[in-house]
C-alpha cells in the first residue's frame, strides 16, 4: 500500500510510503482523500516524510486535500518535507497556500490549536 490511514479522532493522518509522489501515485492519494471527505472527515495530516520527490499531481493532490477539508471546515496540514519536495513547493508559491510544518507533531500541535480558536469564536 502506498499510503498509510490511520483515524486518530479529532484528525486523520495519511503517511505517505511512496519515494516519489508522482502520476502513478498521485490518483490514489487524491481517491483516498475523497473518500475521507465523504465520510466525515474534516481534518487531515499528510506526512510526507518518506517521500524524495514530488511532480505536478502530486501537488495537485495536496491542493485537492486541502480544498476538500475547507469545504466542510477543516484542516490540512502537511509535514515531513524533504528538501526537494520543499523546493517545488516554494516554487510553486504554495507555502501560504498550505499549512505546513517541520515534523508530525508540530503538525498536531496546529491542528489543536486551531480547533480550540474554531470552538473559542464559535462561542463568542
Amino acid at each position: 500500500m502506498n499510503f498509510t490511514i490511520e483515524d486518530k479522532g479529532k484528525y486523520t493522518l495519511v503517511t505517505s510510503n511512496v519515494d516519489k509522489l508522482d502520476t502513478t501515485c498521485a490518483p490514489e492519494l487524491k481517491s483516498e482523500l475523497v473518500y475521507l471527505n465523504k465520510t466525515g472527515v474534516r481534518n487531515i495530516i499528510i506526512d510526507l516524510k518518506a517521500t524524495r520527490y514530488c511532480d505536478s499531481s502530486g501537488l495537485s493532490a495536496l491542493l485537492v486535500a486541502n480544498r476538500l477539508c475547507r469545504s466542510v471546515n477543516g484542516l490540512l496540514m502537511v509535514c515531513g518535507l524533504q528538501e526537494p519536495v520543499q523546493k517545488l513547493v516554494q516554487i510553486s508559491q504554495l507555502e501560504s497556500v498550505l499549512s505546513i510544518t517541520p515534523s508530525l507533531n508540530e503538525a498536531v500541535d496546529l491542528l489543536f490549536m486551531e480547533e480550540i480558536e474554531k470552538d473559542v469564536k464559535k462561542d463568542e
